[in-house]
């Protein structure tokens, strides 16, 4: 899977709020393709050709046909506004490159897990590792043409909770990652307005009540 990214305007040098995302989940999903599709800048990969060497360790059951892999993390970048600027993580899905992704997770606002639902048990490690981390996530199913799977079926088989957002995608199309990013923004704005209610005790469902100002 691969996508070229189209020009745009030059950026601005610096930023006053960055914002990271970070896109992770089993060898061979597509991660690498979602940071390229969707990022505006030429993005910074890590991607190595794969040999023989390798054949002993990188399980490629249903993706015979990939010839390079990520060998540290992929890095794009989105401008959201002239202040803010939205950095995109992809972490390598090899077992034996896991030991990074504690530290790509440091200071993440989300995460996407992008899986492949040929192989949805890829997947467990990362959805693992953010509960454990207690990062917020979506998953986002990749379009590889397999067989079809209901949402209850997947959720099932990843053992989602009903909160986690459940998504479609392509990762090569960048209207479509788009839509991906959109999702977990929108959740993580979700679960921080309900943990505010819930610091102030609000009941779940209730919008804040204000305080009438006192008639003068």
């Amino acid at each position: 899977m691969d996508s070229a990214t189209s020009d745009r305007a030059a950026l601005q040098a610096t930023a006053d709020n960055g914002l990271k995302i970070v896109v992770v989940g089993g060898f061979g999903v597509g991660k690498t393709t979602m940071v390229r599709s969707v990022s505006e800048i030429r993005p910074l990969n890590t991607e190595e050709t794969m040999t023989r060497a390798g054949e002993a360790v990188d399980d490629l059951d249903g993706v015979h046909s990939k010839t390079s892999t990520t060998v540290a993390f992929d890095f794009g970048r989105i401008t959201l506004d002239a202040r803010s600027v939205l950095y995109l993580f992809g972490a390598p899905g090899q077992e034996r490159f896991w030991f990074l992704w504690d530290r790509l997770f440091s200071g993440t606002l989300g995460a996407v897990v992008l899986v492949d639902t040929r192989r949805l048990a890829d997947s467990w490690y990362a959805i693992d590792r953010l509960e454990h981390h207690g990062t917020p996530f979506i998953v986002a199913c990749n379009d590889f043409g397999g067989p079809l799977h209901t949402e209850q079926q997947i959720r099932e088989a990843l053992d989602l909770s009903p909160e986690v957002p459940l998504v479609e995608c392509d990762a090569r199309d960048r209207s479509s990652s788009k839509y991906v990013l959109i999702t977990l923004v929108e959740h993580v704005y979700a679960l921080s307005v309900a943990r505010a209610k819930a610091e102030a005790g609000i009941p779940a469902g209730q919008d804040a009540v204000k305080t009438p100002e006192p008639t003068p």
